[in-house]
């Protein structure tokens, strides 16, 4: 069993899905800084305030006397909460992956084509039938 756990293990696609999970782990990390440290403060100087979507919520419930209006409070205190601006956050977050890696794919396909393109305009070789064949008629016409 462990010799063929190992044969599975150490597989091409495993190893390939491993280096990818740990390659996007990563990524996330680039994106979710690209998204607040740079996409939100952007779209804060654009509107003209300073806009943090993760602080985005309405109260469904009573507040408590002298509870802060604020996520963190209200959530320890226990007060329901409709908290999109999370939501928001993340969405915002996949769209910008989304499109990264459309990108990305869309220019390794590019490179894939020109490196395909200088071999594809060689000729096909002639097939051996034909080449026979005009053997043939050129022996006729001597």
């Amino acid at each position: 069993m462990m010799a063929e756990f190992r044969a599975f293990a150490v597989r091409g696609n495993v190893v390939d899905l491993a280096v990818g999970v740990i390659v996007g782990a990563a990524f996330s990390k680039i994106v979710d800084s690209l998204v607040a440290d740079i996409v939100m403060p952007i779209i804060a100087w654009l509107i003209g305030g300073k806009l943090d979507f993760s602080n985005l919520f309405i109260v469904l419930g009573h507040v408590p006397e002298g509870v802060p209006r604020t996520l963190d409070a209200l959530k320890k205190a226990g007060v329901p909460l409709f908290a999109y601006g999370n939501f928001l956050t993340i969405s915002l977050n996949f769209i910008l992956l989304a499109f990264i890696i459309f990108q990305m794919v869309k220019i390794i396909n590019k490179i894939k084509l020109q490196d395909e393109a200088p071999a594809s305009h060689e000729p096909a070789p002639t097939p051996e039938d034909i080449q026979l064949l005009r053997e043939i008629r050129d022996s006729l016409k001597k």
